[in-house]
């Protein structure tokens, strides 16, 4: 990967992380398209990699909601965890919320399963096509939400199962835990919060995951060239995903999934009708 091939697939995940569109399938399209050879280690760990660049925004963003304690007293007669838990709810939320992805993708990884989905773009473009039709239909399935309803531990769980469903490339890890959030009776802005919130715990473990992986394997990737592109990638994609991530939550406010629905369909089907037709994503071969 170039310097160029690095900046375009960065600014295509910092776009793409948390507008349920799927910023995996999108950089396994651009990977496509810019001729990057698929099932390297590298390329694999990559594209994990700078998502965690995407997400390290939303700490910027949202730093008072994230470094938030409640100071207020704990009930009287709490135990020692139930303080702790009293203080630190939000990262308990968190904890919570982030422990079915934590087991499934553990197994995704061990059984391969995970690196063959990346390595699959038909498998991107279905599911960006059947996520597509589902999202023309879910806010009216699931436009119950109320100001009153807040994020508990049994929501938060339930998100966090929503989201092992976006193991799958092509799914989308907002869609699925903004959904999840929604099927919970959250508002589609809290709901959307709190999946800006989910990522981080579970990108952070996806990213020490691969680079785990990176530096068990051969160490030959680790030439000041990759690590330069790592770099630049998540420099690219943190400036990126930034900008991009205020506006969503506005759109998506007050219109709804519909426009990224119809946006799934109709770049999933160009895709599928290209490969039917024999033909090949790269524009470079």
């Amino acid at each position: 990967m170039d310097w160029i091939e690095t900046v375009i697939i960065a600014i295509v995940e910092g776009l793409t992380e948390f507008l349920p569109v799927s910023s995996t399938g999108h950089m396994i399209i651009t990977q496509n398209l810019l001729g990057i050879q698929q099932g390297d280690p590298f390329v694999h760990a990559f594209t994990f990699i700078i998502q965690f660049g995407a997400i390290l925004s939303v700490v910027c963003l949202y730093w008072k909601r994230f470094f938030h304690f409640d100071n207020t007293p704990a009930p009287e007669g709490s135990s020692l965890f139930q303080k702790l838990r009293h203080k630190f709810y939000f990262y308990w939320l968190l904890i919570v919320g982030v422990i079915p992805a934590v087991v499934i993708g553990l197994l995704a990884k061990k059984s391969g399963l995970l690196d063959w989905l990346l390595d699959s773009v038909e498998v991107v473009a279905v599911m960006l096509v059947l996520g597509g039709i589902f999202m023309l239909y879910c806010d009216k399935i699931f436009n119950k939400g109320s100001d009153a309803n807040k994020v508990t531990e049994k929501r938060a769980f339930n998100i966090g199962l929503f989201q092992c469903i976006s193991v799958i490339p092509g799914v989308s890890r907002s869609m699925a835990t903004i959904v999840g959030g929604m099927a919970q009776g959250l508002t589609r802005k809290r709901a959307a919060e709190f999946s800006f919130f989910l990522a981080v715990p579970t990108m952070a473990g996806a990213t020490l995951l691969d680079l785990l992986d990176l530096l068990k394997d051969d160490a030959a990737w680790a030439t000041s060239h990759n690590i330069t592109m790592l770099i630049l990638g998540c420099v690219v994609a943190f400036i990126v995903a930034l900008l991009a991530m205020k506006w969503f939550v506005s759109f998506l406010s007050k219109y709804g999934f519909k426009a990224f629905g119809i946006y799934r369909i109709i770049v999933g089907g160009i895709i599928i009708i290209l490969l039917l037709t024999g033909h090949s994503l790269a524009m470079v071969d």
